[in-house]
């Protein structure tokens, strides 16, 4: 561990010796049934901890030991600064977590600046044969070899964070009953519904909110990428050629999919300017904000090319929209977007344990 890191994990078993002795909140959420389940807490066990943590910080607001007492218990705190640090030891190559980690708005910046301006320099920004032939500008084939190598390099590097996340966590084989109920905690986003009433999130009063912003924004996600492979099968299968049409079905799903990635990356924004600094880390803004932007700006660009897609625009918006997708991809195994695989993961291994704990 490195030494920076080692206070950290050492106020990390602090605050869990004294939870785990209280227990006042073992209702609240995955975590604390979970630490009750441990008697000693090891950075591996804090790591989990810390992504079954969804930072509603409920527990902050109602411990009877939160600051100013003396035992100063800051669980969401503590666990969000855990959570990050995780995301570049788990990250595959490390060096690039650590880096962008430290300057993520910055990599973003610089990255979509990059990007767009090869694409830019590598086209031909002239009238394409057919009004919004986007293969016209950039060829069909360097498109597909461009973002084929960004998916190939992507996937390896999730799968190899996720295997060591699993290993470290001490995850065993993945049964159909825990895939199934660690399925639904995440595409309902249990744990930020409290029963209901919704988390203490930005501040302590119970909303719905970021719940919902959440939902907008993971469905907006799948919306997109359903349209992104539907038009895969429409050119690859069938030999139809975009342009298509306004009511085809990749236009219907990426127009869908576009809105949810704005309105969801907007409401998110929102709480994040109001969430109460106390209960999270003021150093992940960079990285919280990087996310949100590239969500935003990705959206943005796709339907302003939907909409100007017959104009003299098109070929300079194409270049930043594929630009921006390209980044987004590019920092998925670094940024905030990993925290959903994490968490994912560490629902699994909480449905694992709470299936073994029965058992036993």
């Amino acid at each position: 561990m490195p030494p920076d890191n080692k206070g950290l994990f050492v106020e990390g078993d602090r605050l869990m010796t004294i939870c785990n002795a209280c227990r006042y909140c073992e209702g609240y959420c995955a975590v604390f049934p979970a630490m009750e389940r441990r008697t000693a807490f090891e950075p591996a066990d804090l790591r989990y901890l810390a992504n079954l943590c969804h930072n509603c910080a409920e527990c902050y607001y109602a411990c009877q030991y939160a600051p100013p007492h003396e035992f100063a218990i800051n669980v969401p705190r503590n666990l969000a600064e855990i959570r990050v640090e995780s995301y570049a030891h788990y990250a595959w190559p490390r060096a690039f977590g650590a880096a962008y980690r430290a300057n993520g708005m910055l990599i973003f910046v610089l990255l979509t600046s990059a990007i767009a301006a090869a694409l830019i320099g590598g086209m031909q920004i002239a009238p394409p044969a057919r009004a919004a032939d986007f293969y016209g500008i950039i060829p069909h084939e360097k498109m597909v070899g461009l973002f084929g190598a960004i998916a190939a390099f992507v996937a390896i590097a999730l799968a190899i964070g996720v295997r060591r996340f699993w290993r470290e966590s001490s995850g065993g084989p993945v049964g159909l009953a825990m895939l199934r109920s660690a399925a639904g905690d995440v595409l309902k986003l249990r744990y930020l519904g409290s029963g209901g009433a919704g988390c203490t999130y930005p501040d302590e009063h119970h909303s719905l909110a970021r719940r919902r912003f959440h939902h907008l924004t993971f469905y907006g996600f799948a919306l997109c990428f359903a349209s992104t492979s539907v038009a895969a099968v429409y050119h690859s299968i069938f030999g139809w050629h975009a342009p298509y049409g306004y009511f085809s079905l990749p236009v219907v799903l990426g127009a869908a999919g576009g809105i949810g990635l704005l309105a969801g990356p907007a409401g998110l924004f929102w709480l994040k300017v109001r969430h109460d600094p106390r209960t999270g880390d003021p150093r992940q803004k960079g990285l919280d904000y990087a996310f949100i932007s590239i969500l935003f700006v990705t959206s943005l660009t796709g339907l302003l090319l939907l909409i100007l897609r017959g104009s003299e625009w098109m070929p300079a918006l194409l270049s930043v929209h594929l630009a921006a997708v390209a980044v987004m991809f590019l920092t998925l195994p670094y940024g905030k977007f990993v925290h959903g695989i994490y968490r994912s993961a560490a629902l699994l291994r909480d449905a694992a344990e709470r299936m073994q704990y029965k058992t036993n």
